[in-house]
């Protein structure tokens, strides 16, 4: 199974794509989408779409899973991370499988086993998890592969069961 994790953001998308092949997980790859904030809204949004898009097409996922937007202070901030987000579920669509969100709670309890672990905790566990000789780097990039991660360890039984397939490519 292929799954392409995102952590949404407007300047900054991390992307991470993980293979899972029985209990063995491991990178495919990460990196960020980057937009600046001189362009206009729509043009970033449409450069993630884009993006996004192209990830989807390079690397075949079966399921494109999200980090769920974390509300704070600043509600701004929080709007633009949801209208990315909303570009990251259209271009997910290509996907035949519906994407898939977690909490940070759940994402956090999934590599580390402590829902409270601070984001270095997170980010060795993912580099451990997916035998890295360092810390996937951006952060944001660590975060979408830790999405993923958090994904194999909640559903990788029942997406076999659901597709009929094992890794996208049939049984």
């Amino acid at each position: 199974m292929i799954v392409l994790g995102f952590d949404p953001g407007t300047a900054s998308t991390g992307w991470g794509v993980i293979e899972q092949e029985g209990n063995r997980l491991c990178s495919l790859g990460h990196g960020c989408i980057v937009t600046s904030a001189k362009d206009p809204t729509h043009v970033r949004l449409r450069q993630i779409y884009d993006q996004a898009r192209g990830l989807i097409k390079r690397f075949c996922p079966d399921i494109v899973v999200l980090e769920e937007l974390f509300v704070n202070v600043n509600v701004k901030t929080a709007l633009a991370v949801g209208q990315a987000k909303g570009v990251l579920i259209l271009a997910a669509s290509e996907v035949e499988t519906a994407p898939c969100e977690y909490s940070p709670l759940q994402i956090k309890m999934a590599v580390t086993g402590y829902g409270r672990a601070s984001k270095i905790q997170v980010q060795e566990m993912t580099k451990t998890i997916l035998c890295l000789e360092r810390i996937p780097q951006p952060d944001h990039a660590a975060d979408a592969l830790a999405v993923a991660i958090c994904h194999t360890h909640h559903n990788s039984d029942g997406m076999r069961a659901v597709r009929g397939t094992v890794g996208g490519r049939g049984v």
